[in-house]
């Protein structure tokens, strides 16, 4: 055991209390979740920032000592990578996304250069012993909560954000909806299923006026699979609607085809029934096509709309609506259209029914 002064604590170990002096060991588990200390070995022009615990986007430089946790990811636009073996001081490891998960890079995307090259240098440490200078090795926060199945909402509204793949336009399209369901008096929770740790997207709903917001990190996960997103989802769902809000809206991170589990959220039968209405974000017409043709005759469900880049002017947007017989509005430039158009469809009365277009 050896004391370790930290330069930046990354989100993923939010709610933990770890401060900038720490104690590290050499005995790494190598374990999803498990928190390690890391010195950074080069400088990048490029994706070069790194999600603190207080929301803030921090530039990485070399020579920075970071806290982060261990982890896998498959993202079809950053890197790709998986939790080593086995890990010893002086190993090198790549941070693979902006919210602190660390692992053996497998795969990197153009747009975002090298990945960070990091100098292993031990586990963080824990105390939770009052008293007794015992250190166990310190993990992403863990609060279980009973899996709620049969999944009972009594019939409280959901609003699912789906996309074609990674940047479809997800986020923006639940603010918008979620900003104006706040101006219609109405009280919306918020969260975001799958992934890879990252508060930013949350922290981008509670701006849009979430009241309540949750992620899967809440729970122990730092990136989701087939395996544990249907629960995760059934949990964030009960644990928000016991906060009693008018409506939930939430997003599955990624794609309908990608690897972080939601298929296996959108083939759950209890999710599926509870989501009222379910908005496809796309970045081109043919990726609409494909999205909403994967919804129906994979998940048989129909979208309510179609939103992202496809929509950003008519073109797209008549294409859409002629050949998929499903609305489409633009979230960036007609957001409030988009959240009526919702509204409207699951049925939803707002306390303020006079609000500014």
């Amino acid at each position: 055991m050896r004391p370790v002064v930290v330069d930046k604590i990354a989100s993923v170990a939010l709610d933990t209390e770890i401060g900038r002096e720490i104690r590290v060991s050499p005995d790494i588990p190598c374990e999803e979740g498990v928190l390690i200390a890391v010195e950074v070995l080069n400088n990048k022009s490029r994706y070069n920032t790194l999600e603190l615990t207080s929301g803030r986007m921090a530039q990485v430089k070399r020579g920075d000592v970071i806290v982060g946790a261990l982890g896998h990811r498959k993202a079809l636009f950053g890197y790709s990578g998986h939790i080593p073996e086995q890990l010893a001081p002086g190993d090198v490891v790549q941070l693979l996304n902006l919210g602190g998960v660390l692992g053996i890079c497998d795969s990197i995307n153009p747009n975002q250069g090298h990945p960070f090259e990091c100098r292993v240098l031990g586990v963080v440490l824990d105390f939770p012993y009052l008293g007794e200078r015992i250190g166990v090795p310190a993990r992403v926060k863990n609060v279980p909560v009973a899996d709620p199945s049969p999944l009972n909402l009594h019939g409280l509204p959901v609003v699912a954000f789906a996309g074609t793949c990674m940047n479809s336009g997800k986020t923006a399209a639940a603010c918008a909806v979620i900003s104006r369901f706040s101006q219609r008096g109405l009280t919306v929770d918020a969260f975001k299923s799958t992934g890879v740790a990252l508060q930013r997207d949350i922290l981008a709903m509670e701006d849009a006026g979430a009241r309540n917001t949750g992620i899967f990190t809440d729970h122990g996960v730092v990136c989701t699979t087939s395996d544990n997103a249907p629960g995760l989802t059934r949990k964030l769902m009960v644990s928000l609607a016991a906060e009693n809000p008018d409506v939930i809206v939430f997003e599955l991170g990624d794609g309908l085809l990608g690897a972080y589990g939601v298929e296996a959220i959108l083939l759950d039968p209890e999710v599926r029934d509870a989501l009222s209405a379910v908005v496809l974000c796309a970045n081109d017409p043919v990726g609409a096509w494909g999205g909403v043709k994967l919804l129906r005759e994979e998940f048989d469900i129909e979208p309510v709309a179609v939103t992202g880049p496809a929509t950003d002017n008519l073109v797209g947007i008549e294409i859409i609506e002629r050949r998929l017989e499903v609305r489409a509005a633009n979230a960036l430039t007609h957001g409030a259209d988009l959240g009526d158009l919702i509204q409207d469809r699951i049925g939803l009365d707002s306390p303020l029914t006079e609000v500014a277009p």
